[in-house]
């Protein structure tokens, strides 16, 4: 299982990577308090894992992760901690945990998704998404073959495995949850589309040219409409100018590429029928 270390640039990254470095940080700093029977779980746990989490907001703008809480649970009828900035959780003594940074014990991340019942539903799709990613092999694809941190089939028994806070949303989340998606906001906008009743696209397609050459691994995709969908990112600007060639050499080969902005992403009914219009123009 890989486990995030702290990450000392914090100013290099952008608002949710660095409120999840710090939240390690903090994670990191109580190790030595953990008891035998206690394991960082909820979003300590994803931290940890390096999972997707939603950005905790002030008046709008983004906290500093190392004022948010951490996240321990005591496994079985143990006391409960009781201390300042930490969020106590019980769990069952079959709560399946491993062993991280300098023994503690976090949750696996079949358990960790399954704690979080309380989260948006994308939000809980994303996280899903990203620990169940298979790590396919493809052209320029990082890490081929490495195993993933969960599957849909572990996330779903684990649900199914006792009562959960949210559980209704779990079991809806489960459902959206898919192996080729590789980001948070990937995912939010395949499943802004799934809702609105749009078609799913296919997730991180390679496309050629007619003479067989890669043009790229578009977000998502209508191949048989030529039509990708891809997410700008909000710290984009050192692939700036691969992107520029990128969509352009897409545009030639007769694709339409809408390019998804965290703006467009906040109006998801915008998105859909910016979706749904390019795909009636290429029928």
């Amino acid at each position: 299982m890989r486990i995030c270390e702290e990450k000392p640039e914090l100013d290099d990254l952008d608002p949710f990577e660095r409120q999840a470095a710090q939240r390690r940080l903090r994670a990191q700093h109580y190790v030595p308090r953990l008891r035998g029977d206690q394991f960082f779980s909820h979003e300590s746990a994803v931290a940890l894992l390096g999972g997707p989490l939603p950005l905790v907001r002030h008046e709008g703008r983004p906290v500093n992760g190392m004022t948010l809480p951490v996240h321990v649970s005591t496994a079985g009828s143990g006391p409960l901690v009781r201390a300042k900035g930490i969020a106590h959780h019980r769990a069952q003594t079959s709560a399946a945990t491993f062993e991280g940074i300098g023994g503690a014990r976090i949750a696996r991340p079949e358990i960790a998704w399954a704690q979080l019942g309380s989260w948006d539903l994308l939000d809980l799709v994303a996280l899903g998404d990203y620990f169940c990613r298979a790590w396919r092999t493809g052209y320029g694809r990082p890490d081929a073959g490495r195993r993933p941190m969960a599957t849909v089939d572990t996330l779903r028994a684990t649900i199914a495995s006792g009562r959960r806070v949210g559980i209704q949303r779990l079991r809806q989340a489960v459902d959206l949850v898919r192996e080729d998606s590789w980001s948070p906001r990937e995912s939010k906008v395949r499943c802004h589309l799934v809702l609105a009743g749009m078609p799913e696209p296919e997730l991180n397609h390679d496309v050629y040219d007619a003479g067989g050459r890669f043009l790229a691994c578009v977000d998502l995709a209508y191949p048989e409409r030529k039509v990708a969908i891809e997410y700008q990112s909000m710290l984009h600007h050192s692939r700036y100018a691969a992107d520029v060639e990128r969509i352009a050499a897409l545009r030639d080969a007769g694709w339409t590429v809408i390019e998804v902005s965290a703006e467009l992403l906040a109006r998801p009914v915008d998105l859909v029928d910016r979706v749904r219009r390019a795909l009636a123009a290429s029928r």
